[in-house]
């Protein structure tokens, strides 16, 4: 890998569910003071890089009297000193004790770039982002100069890296996506201009910048702007890394997963594909990379309904897996396995997978506790519902004392289970198990999307049970927490509008569920197309929304619209078609002034979902796309 210029590995593994792979150098700091350093470079250019004085000598050494040394001479080699010994400085603490040092002889010019390399240390070892954000902020101040003047300027562009890493960490997410924008605009400025020096100067920092931007819009519920970011990480690799390098390898497989995290699975396939190429040319097939490639592959092919493909990925990879000793990792393949086998209808398989992985796990484990959730899925295939129950209490039991260690996966966990009630019909603790769900993701600033997915189902399942003026509100929050995450054109949002609207219907308020029916219309016809069955059902509901207010001419049109999207359905639909007929013939009669009974409203279903991802792709099928969204 060629030399990079920029180091963040306290930021690498924070774009959950992946662990991104380090792409920057862990020696940055100690480059930074090398000759062809860019912070070198730019410091000579600002008129800030430190320079060695030697001490000259007086006329009184010639003729063989002992030197006199000034006061001037001696900081002069009291500042050298320090110089060098900052340089040699090996850790943020030792930098900070000569720093205390140096504020008495240099300027606050000279301190300012100090600062930025202490910043930058500081953020490689994780340190106090408090200070890691004074140190950074001092050195803006100083550095600054150009950009007040409208120049871009690449040392500035570090110093709103590394603002926008601390306030990451202090989870003021708002003020680091502020300051990573400004440096993200400013590294294109110097890029277009030509102002950045040399591809290995810039690119690394914008790789960081990019990073950066996509663990705050992830941790901001913004998953899908968040994809645009690694994509553009995965382009800067791409122009410097070797074509056949294990670290390309591992940033295709960091997308992939980062697709896989949203349900995108037809996004994911092609770079987890990649990966595997890569890694088996350089590192062969048995190699630990390749097995995890396999892995991902298994999912991915799952996600894709392919599931005899996904389980020979899982096989191929538990092989390797086994061939290393990676017992944790073997464990959770083997669990990935069952899964795939229960999706197949191999349901005895799937059980007798798990007996043998439970008997290698310790009792309070999570990977314990997963174990009894797919057992459970299992069992509940075969109707067997009291054992599957059971399973479930075990799951629920160790996991209840996880809660304050791993809030996010419990979360999802209880997620999980809450769907195998919901398929029992046991709704009441299916709504029970969403609601823990919620009480912990609410604590999770990172987790606005999983909170509105979790409110919407909510709201939906108490909507199912009669209990709709509970659920108005989980709906009502739900869709403006997924609008923030997703936009305001997310076909999850037209469902949760949907329901929404039924609700409102149920309530006698028919003037609020024209206008959320509008809305669902409206962004099924962008997201799923018009002719989509959900979207004429939404079409038909606002049809209802209008008859309700006595706005039979708007009504009758929309239902009329209904009937021509059903007929480009062909023969499947015909039942369909039917029905919307004899609506619209109801509504005739009904606009003529005939008494006739009340028309139907359909909500739509939402069926079982993940609480920590989210879909993208409205050419599945409606199950699949609901579970993204909710």
């Amino acid at each position: 890998m060629k030399r990079a210029s920029f180091s963040i590995l306290s930021q690498l593994t924070r774009c959950r569910p992946q662990k991104l792979a380090p792409f920057l150098s862990k020696n940055y700091i100690h480059d930074l003071t090398s000759s062809s350093s860019p912070l070198k470079s730019c410091t000579k250019a600002h008129g800030l890089e430190f320079r060695t004085h030697q001490p000259s000598h007086t006329i009184n050494t010639l003729v063989g009297n002992p030197p006199q040394t000034s006061t001037r001479q001696r900081k002069i080699k009291e500042k050298s000193d320090l110089e060098e010994a900052f340089e040699s400085a090996k850790t943020s603490e030792e930098m900070l004790q000569i720093f205390k040092q140096m504020e008495s002889s240099f300027d606050e010019t000279e301190l300012g770039l100090v600062g930025l390399k202490i910043a930058l240390k500081l953020d490689q070892e994780g340190g106090d982002p408090e200070m890691t954000l004074s140190f950074a902020n001092r050195a803006l101040n100083v550095l600054d100069k150009d950009e007040r003047n409208n120049r871009p300027s690449l040392l500035v562009a570090m110093c709103l890296q590394v603002m926008g890493s601390a306030n990451y960490s202090l989870k003021r997410f708002s003020d680091s996506l502020g300051y990573l924008s400004k440096a993200n605009r400013m590294l294109g400025r110097l890029e277009e201009e030509g102002l950045g020096g040399s591809v290995e100067d810039i690119k690394p920092i914008m790789h960081a910048v990019h990073l950066e931007l996509a663990n705050v819009k992830t941790a901001m519920g913004r998953r899908e702007e968040a994809l645009e970011h690694l994509q553009k990480c995965l382009e800067i690799k791409e122009l410097i890394l070797e074509e056949d390098s294990r670290e390309l390898g591992v940033a295709n497989r960091d997308l992939a997963e980062a697709f896989v995290a949203v349900l995108n699975f037809k996004e994911a396939l092609p770079f987890g594909l990649k990966a595997l190429e890569i890694h088996k040319k350089g590192l062969g097939h048995n190699s630990v990379e390749v097995a995890h490639d396999r892995r991902l592959l298994g999912v991915i092919y799952s996600g894709l309904e392919e599931h005899q493909k996904a389980l020979e990925q899982n096989e191929l990879s538990q092989k390797v897996l086994k061939t290393w000793g990676l017992s944790s990792e073997l464990l959770r393949a083997e669990i990935d396995a069952a899964n795939m086998q229960i999706a197949l209808g191999k349901f005895e398989e799937a059980i007798n997978t798990l007996k043998d992985v439970v008997r290698q796990t310790e009792k309070e484990s999570e990977t314990r506790a997963l174990v009894f959730i797919s057992m459970g899925k299992a069992l509940c295939n075969q109707e067997k519902f009291a054992d599957a129950k059971r399973c479930l209490e075990i799951a629920c039991g160790i996991l209840d004392k996880k809660e304050t260690i791993s809030p996010e996966e419990v979360a999802d966990a209880y997620s999980e289970i809450s769907m195998q009630y919901e398929s029992m019909n046991e709704f009441e603790t299916a709504i029970s198990l969403l609601k823990r769900t919620l009480a912990l993701l609410e604590k999770l600033p990172q987790a606005q999307h999983s909170e509105g997915s979790v409110s919407a189902r909510i709201g939906w399942l108490l909507l199912l049970t009669g209990k709709v003026p509970q659920a108005i509100p989980y709906l009502e929050s739900a869709a403006e927490r997924l609008k923030e995450s997703f936009g305001p054109k997310h076909f999850g949002v037209g469902y949760i509008y949907n329901n929404l609207g039924a609700a409102y219907l149920e309530l006698d308020r028919p003037q609020s569920a024209a206008q959320v029916f509008a809305f669902a219309k409206d962004i099924m016809d962008v997201s799923l197309g018009p002719h989509h069955a959900d979207s004429i059902e939404a079409c038909q509901n606002l049809s209802k929304a209008y008859s309700s207010m006595g706005s039979y001419t708007l009504a009758i049109e929309f239902q009329q619209r209904a009937i021509d999207a059903w007929e480009s359905h062909g023969p499947s639909a015909q039942d369909e078609l039917r029905e919307a007929r004899r609506l619209l013939e109801q509504l005739k009669i009904k606009a003529s002034g005939a008494s006739i009974n009340q028309l139907p409203t359909k909500a739509l279903p939402l069926p079982p979902t993940s609480v920590s991802g989210q879909s993208s792709q409205p050419d599945v099928s409606i199950n699949q796309k609901l579970t993204g969204a909710m």
